[in-house]
């Protein structure tokens, strides 16, 4: 039986200077993957914290070691430090000038630690008329654009769930400081890595980008991801809601062969002018029958169909169960698995192998 494999990360050091939001987001990562991450915690919650978190254990602490410090008090900064020495890599989430005020900015640790990866996580980056300016997710995806292509034709854009941007700053600044401790290995020197959720945000949207570009979402024209009757959510009949996805001929071919729509030229599958209706006439069919019986019709097919679903409703799915995304901390809360998967080269690749939930 082949042996598991080692977490990727196993052996690299870092230290986090507890924040809010995604700086803790990408700690957690990297300590799902097998780093060491020493957390530098203020000594009392943050009011943000305690508002948004609750009492509880905190899920971005997971697998992480926590040490209280006072960053006011001269030892303790010496304390930090002497952590900073012995790391491959640092994570703090301040606006820009609070940690070289506190003699731990990026040049202070490079004295004690040439190979140093400095990890800044902000809305607005390091530099720029905005640098110093508070922010919250939801601000740094409109500046991106990325907002404005959520909204249906004549209505205000959603607001996404502190996920594009505080979750994708936290993915790009986990990249960043792997890319730069695997460079530093090898020459011997540190560097900032300034992760600013506009930069990721934008960068994340450049599929989007490229699709706005080419007239398909976000301008005057009819859009497959607006105004399509194949690409859109529905209501059913006891409330709950579907999504379909059917871009490809083939797929919206099979949709309609589903729900029984002979009539419906599957040839026109992009006439703009066909839309309206089929789509008033799938908004009525949908809500004619609860979402029970659309997930026994059309789920596991390649119509690209799933219902929309609750927190806990998606912890209970039999596909995310048979994955184990999901699992109950001793407290009853939903804890999230760590991703990406890694997997054997060899023949049984079934075998999952990689980082375990703490």
């Amino acid at each position: 039986m082949t042996p598991p494999m080692v977490p990727p990360l196993t052996g690299v050091r870092i230290v986090e200077f507890e924040g809010i939001g995604p700086g803790p987001l990408a700690g957690r990562m990297l300590a799902d993957m097998g780093a060491e991450v020493t957390v530098i915690a203020r000594p009392q919650q943050g009011a943000v914290t305690a508002q948004l978190g609750g009492g509880g254990d905190n899920p971005l602490r997971r697998g992480k070691t926590v040490v209280p410090l006072d960053l006011k008090q001269a030892d303790a900064r010496a304390e930090a430090m002497a952590l900073v020495a012995q790391a491959d890599g640092l994570i703090e989430g301040n606006r820009p000038g609070v940690m070289e005020r506190l003699g731990l900015g990026p040049a202070d640790c490079a004295k004690a630690n040439p190979r140093i990866v400095y990890g800044r996580m902000t809305g607005w980056g390091q530099s720029g008329p905005l640098a110093q300016a508070a922010g919250h997710d939801l601000n740094y995806v409109a500046l991106t654009g990325v907002l404005s292509l959520s909204a249906h034709r004549g209505e205000r854009p959603i607001v996404p769930p502190t996920v594009v941007g505080d979750a994708g700053g936290a993915l790009g600044l986990a990249f960043g400081m792997v890319c730069a401790i695997l460079d530093a290995r090898s020459s011997g020197r540190g560097r900032v890595v300034d992760a600013a959720i506009v930069d990721i945000v934008a960068m994340l949207g450049s599929i989007a980008q490229w699709v706005h570009g080419n007239g398909q979402l976000g301008g005057d024209a009819p859009s497959p991801f607006h105004d399509s009757p194949f690409y859109d959510v529905y209501f059913c009949a006891d409330g709950g809601c579907i999504t379909l996805g059917a871009i490809e001929p083939q797929f919206y071919a099979l949709l309609l062969e589903k729900l029984g729509l002979a009539d419906v030229d599957r040839r026109k599958q992009y006439d703009h002018r066909t839309w309206p209706a089929l789509k008033e006439r799938l908004g009525a069919l949908f809500a004619s029958e609860p979402r029970a019986h659309w997930e026994a019709l059309l789920e596991g097919t390649d119509v690209c169909f799933a219902p929309v679903l609750s927190l806990e409703e998606a912890a209970e799915h039999p596909h995310n169960r048979a994955r184990g995304i999901y699992r109950r901390s001793e407290t009853g809360a939903l804890d999230i698995a760590p991703a990406p998967r890694f997997l054997g080269l060899g023949d049984d690749d079934s075998l999952e192998v990689g980082p375990e939930s703490s």
